[in-house]
Formats: C-alpha cells, structure tokens, sequence
C-alpha cells in the first residue's frame, strides 16, 4: 500500500457521516430531467455540485446547453502526474407511481434491511451516491495531502435519464477541455456483492422497424385466403430465417469484427462462480438460448445479437376476426461487439429482407438508431493498477467484465476524445434504479469511497 494513503482512508472513515449530509443534500433536489417541470430542480443540482467542488478547490462552473447545464470542474496535480476526467450525471428518473413509494423519495434516510443498511430515496444509486463516492475521495485526499495524486478533471451531466440530447454537441465543441488521458465512470455496479468489477466492454446496439405490405387493404380470408399473399406468412419467414440452427445469425458479414474472448479474461470470468442455472431459473426459464457452444456469461457479454422486440399484424382485439391482413411489422434490434460495423449490418440485413420479399410484397424500413461496441485496452497499465486497487479494498478480487447493455459515453468518449474509458461502479443488482424504493448499500457507499481513494492512488504513477 502506498504510503500516502493510509491517513486518506483514516480521513475518509471519520468523515463518513458529513459525507453521507452532503449526499443528502444533493439528493433532495428532486433533479427530474425528462420532465420539463422540474428545470429549476436540475439547475438547482448542478449550482450545489459546483458549490461543493468549489469548496475542494476545483475550478468549477455550470455550463449553458439547449437542455439542462453541465457542470464542469478542473483541479491540478503533481506536475507530470496522468490527468483523467471522471463522468457521472447528477439528473434522475421520474418518481412515478409515488404511490408505491415507502416514504418521499426526496428525503434519503438510512434504513436497516434484513441485508445490512441502504440508503434510500430517488438517485442513491443511480447517479448520486456513485458521483459522490469520487467526490468524496478526492475531498479526503486534498484534506489530507494538500492535493490529489493526479490531475482531474470532472463531467456531471444533467440529461443523462432523458437521452444526453446535448451531450455529442458539447463534447464536441469543449473537446480541448475535456480531453484526458484516461475518463472514468461510475455508473456501473458490483458483479456482486462481494465481488468489485471494472467494466471493460460493451455491447452496441442497433434498431430496425420493417413494415412488409401485401394487398391495399385487409381481405377477407374466405374470399383471398390461398390466392393472396399474407404478409404475417412472409414476415413469419424473414425472422426465422435470421437464425441457424445453431443460433448464429445469419445476416451475411455479421461476425466481421467479433473476436474471441482473451484467454485471460476468459479465466477471470471462470472464477466469477457465476451460476447460469440461478440466473435464468430467476425468470423462470432453465436452458441457454443463444450460440450453441457458448457460456452463458460469454453470450451477454461477448457475443453479438439479433433478437425480435415485437410484431403486430392483422386483428390483436378480442375474439376472432378472419382477415388477411394488408400489412404486418416487426420490430428488430441488434446488440453488437468488437468492431462489427453497425452500418454495414443495416445494410446487409435490409438486402437479405429485401431478397426474401416474394412478388406483390414490398418492404419499408424505419432506423431506430446505431452505435457501436466499445471495448477498453486493458493493457493499458492503469487497468490492472485499478483491478489490484479494488481487490484490496473488497472480500474477492475485481475483475474485467462486461455489460449486455450499451453505455453510449464510453463510446462517445472514444470517438470524439480519443480515449479509453474504466467504468467501476458499486451498485447492485436490487438497488431498484428507475424503480420505487431505489437504495444504495451503505457498504457501497463507504468502501465505493474507499475504492476510488485507493484506485486514484493506483493510477497516479
């Protein structure tokens, strides 16, 4: 352990309960994004995050979007030190239905669970109590050592829950800024309780709507059926053409860019103890459905995806109606990994629709959007600085995961800052974000401190 950070985890210890004020404080503010009612609220948040890395001494200032402001803050280190720039986003969901609130969600209380103590109310995990476990560890090491270990720079985002409309632009126009040599980001969670995790890739995603249309109107069945074409049929074709028989997608190149998992991380994984029986028995399902061949862990973390979201056509009302249908849609997404091509896979999924049409059927298509994977270089030596950083701090060692999800600011800091992104976070899987009765474990609050004091000690040399 570094000298230098044994009093900064004393520090950080005794202060646990003004910490825990401050996050409070910040939580009141009922900083609902998407709901144009609540501007002030966000405006509000982002002058109190500005206050409060003002007291630190961080450069600080709230600044102008079309939507809600960023806050933007720089603070200096030892000369030579890595400079990195942290995320976090300080708006929330909405609280909607109150009703199955257990109390306001905008007055966090600790509250003793039959699991340890959580603190409880709209954003404890999700972004709050995760930007302020930074916050607080760069506070303890300024109280401590006059100054942190490195050069950072701070992001908080106040759109975050309602799209980032304004995040590209900004980022874009505030590059020179903003750019580091390393962001991180605390949005993320535990791989389980015991068990810290540095997400290091994540999938992409890409949206395609199709409407296939047969005749100009609805027909009756009895008078057309046998003699007309059925889009529904056509359609039931197309999506079931998509797949092999060993669940590869078939869209021609798909698996351009998809590489094998490192037989490293390949190990770390193994010794996750995942329970894939456990994890699919908790929706009530019991056999893996993906890629013949693959673990279940490497299906939703390392294997691309083509999956229907929805399909409408004909009559859905009650009882029975006997009509063939003048049109039929579907719904289509695509989780992608490495450097598949989200582009070029809209294109050859539209031509392999396209051939499959059968006379008097014609196809359109609507995009729902495109973004590509993101994948970290782990060999950069901050990551396993940081992995060894957080193994010291939890009962099991941290190791490189990744998410079946998309978290498109890793991916817009790789595009237009040029560089990696670490995202380690300390939420769990109950925390209830975007639910009632979200909570944040105590546990995760104070060792999520703990942990960023030790990884910026880590990452500093």
């Amino acid at each position: 352990m570094p000298p230098a950070l044994p009093p900064v985890l004393d520090r950080l210890d005794a202060d646990l309960d003004a910490a825990l004020a401050r996050l409070f404080a910040l939580m009141r503010i009922a900083s609902i994004s998407t709901d144009g009612a609540y501007r002030a609220d966000c405006d509000a948040a982002a002058d109190w995050l500005v206050r409060d890395l003002a007291s630190i001494g961080v450069r600080a200032e709230k600044r102008a979007t079309p939507g809600h402001p960023m806050v933007v803050g720089h603070i200096d280190g030892p000369k030579g030190a890595p400079h990195v720039l942290f995320y976090g986003h300080y708006d929330v969901q909405p609280v909607d239905p109150l009703d199955l609130w257990a109390r306001d969600p905008f007055d966090p209380v600790i509250e003793d669970t039959p699991a340890g103590k959580v603190i409880r109310g709209r954003g404890a995990s999700d972004d709050k109590g995760q930007l302020m476990t930074f916050v607080e560890a760069c506070r303890a090491w300024i109280a401590v050592h006059g100054q942190l270990p490195l050069r950072v720079s701070f992001l908080f985002e106040g759109e975050e829950e309602s799209g980032s409309p304004s995040l590209v632009p900004f980022l874009t126009e505030n590059a020179d800024d903003l750019r580091a040599d390393l962001a991180l980001i605390c949005d993320t969670g535990l791989f389980d309780a015991d068990t810290p995790a540095i997400t290091t890739r994540l999938r992409g995603l890409l949206g395609e709507e199709i409407t296939l249309t047969g005749p100009d109107r609805d027909l009756h069945s009895g008078s057309y059926g046998g003699a007309a074409i059925n889009p529904i049929r056509v359609l039931a074709r197309i999506i079931a053409g998509l797949h092999d028989d060993k669940g590869r997608v078939t869209v021609p190149g798909f698996y351009d860019g998809v590489t094998e998992v490192a037989p490293e991380i390949a190990a770390q994984w193994d010794g996750l103890g995942f329970d894939a029986d456990r994890f699919l028995g908790a929706v009530g399902l019991s056999h893996p459905a993906g890629e013949a061949g693959r673990s279940v862990l490497e299906a939703i973390w390392a294997r691309p995806t083509c999956e229907v979201n929805g399909i409408q056509g004909g009559y859905t009302g009650a009882g029975f109606k006997t009509v063939l249908p003048s049109k039929a849609h579907a719904k289509i997404s695509f989780r992608l990994v490495g450097t598949q091509d989200p582009q070029k896979i809209r294109a050859a999924f539209r031509a392999q629709v396209r051939a499959a049409l059968p006379p008097d059927c014609r196809v359109e298509f609507h995009d729902h959007g495109a973004a590509p994977a993101a994948q970290m270089a782990t060999d950069h030596p901050a990551f396993e600085a940081a992995r060894q950083a957080l193994g010291a701090e939890w009962p099991r060692p941290a190791a490189f995961v990744g998410a079946g999800g998309s978290i498109p600011i890793a991916g817009y800091f790789k595009d237009i800052l040029g560089m990696d992104s670490m995202l380690i976070g300390f939420a769990n899987a109950d925390d209830q974000i975007h639910s009632p009765n979200e909570k944040y474990n105590l546990s995760s609050f104070q060792r999520g401190i703990r942990s960023w004091a030790r990884v910026l000690a880590a990452i500093s040399g």
